[in-house]
C-alpha cells in the first residue's frame, strides 16, 4: 500500500511539474496543475496504455488512471471528451481502461507460460524484480490462491489488492485455456474499472467544492505523503539493525 501511494504523489507531481511551465495562474494548487495535466495529455491511447502497464509485473496503480480521467471527461477542453454525452465518455474510459488491463493479463500470462516457474521466481527475486515491486514471496502468495479457488481466481483475484495484477502469472504458469482466462479476466478488469469511474464519476459531482478547497486537499495529500515516507524509511531502519 506504501508503494502505491509513493506512486500515486510522485506520479502526479510529476504532472504537475510538467504543466507549471505552461501555466499563467498565479497561485495554482497541486491539485489543479493535476487536473490540468490530465485535461490536456489524457486521451484514450494512453489509458489503453498506462492501464497496459498496471496490468502487466510494472508497478504502476489503476488509481491514478482512470478517477482522474473520468474526473476531467465532463471538461471541455479535455481530449477525453470525445461525445456530447458525459456518461458515453465515461463509458468509453472504462472500455478502453479494460482493454488495456487484458494486454497486461496476457503479457503476463504468456511470459509465465513461456519462461516457466524456475525462471519467474528467479526474475521476481532478482534486482529488476525487486524493483518492479516483485518477490518469490508475492508470486506464492498468487499461485497459492490460484492453486486453491481454480480458475475462478483469475476473475476474483483481480478484485483483491496485492493479488490482482499477479493473478494472470500462475494462470499461465499452470496453462489455464486462454479463452477461459481471457473472460474471466475482462469480467473482473471490467468490474474493477467500473469501481474506479464511479470514484471519478463521485468526484465530477463535487468538482466546485474540490476546486474551492483546492489548496486544502493539496496540503493534505502531501502531508500524507510525507507521513508515508517517514513510516517508510523508520521501518526499514528499523529492519536493518535487526
Amino acid at each position: 500500500m506504501r508503494n502505491k501511494l509513493a506512486l500515486i504523489f510522485v506520479c502526479c507531481s510529476l504532472c504537475a511539474f510538467a504543466s507549471a511551465k505552461n501555466d499563467t495562474i498565479e497561485n495554482v494548487s497541486l491539485l489543479q496543475r493535476v487536473e490540468q495535466w490530465y485535461g490536456e495529455n489524457m486521451n484514450y491511447f494512453s489509458i489503453t496504455a498506462l492501464m497496459t502497464v498496471e496490468s502487466s509485473f510494472v508497478p504502476f496503480p489503476s488509481e491514478i488512471v482512470i478517477p482522474p480521467a473520468v474526473y476531467v471527461a465532463g471538461r471541455a477542453d479535455s481530449s477525453l471528451n470525445a461525445t456530447p454525452s458525459y456518461l458515453v465518455n465515461v463509458l468509453l474510459i472504462v472500455l478502453f481502461g479494460t482493454l488495456g488491463a487484458i494486454l497486461g493479463a496476457i503479457i503476463n500470462y504468456l511470459l509465465a507460460m513461456w519462461l516457466g516457474r524456475p525462471i519467474i521466481y528467479k526474475f521476481a527475486d532478482s534486482k529488476i524484480g525487486r524493483l518492479c515491486l516483485l518477490s518469490g514471496e508475492k508470486i506464492q502468495k498468487a499461485e497459492d490462491y490460484f492453486n486453491e479457488h481454480g480458475r475462478m481466481s483469475t476473475f476474483v483475484g483481480r478484485l483483491i489488492p496485492g493479488i490482482r495484477q499477479l493473478i494472470s502469472i500462475p494462470a499461465g504458469l499452470a496453462k489455464m485455456n486462454f479463452w477461459t482466462f481471457l473472460g474471466f479476466t475482462a469480467l473482473g478488469a471490467g468490474i474493477w474499472n467500473s469501481v474506479l469511474a464511479l470514484l471519478g464519476y463521485i468526484a465530477h459531482g463535487q468538482a466546485d467544492l474540490i476546486n474551492k478547497y483546492s489548496h486544502e486537499i493539496s496540503v493534505v495529500i502531501l502531508a500524507l505523503f510525507a507521513l508515508c515516507v517517514l513510516w517508510f524509511v523508520v521501518k526499514r531502519f528499523v529492519k536493518k539493525r535487526r
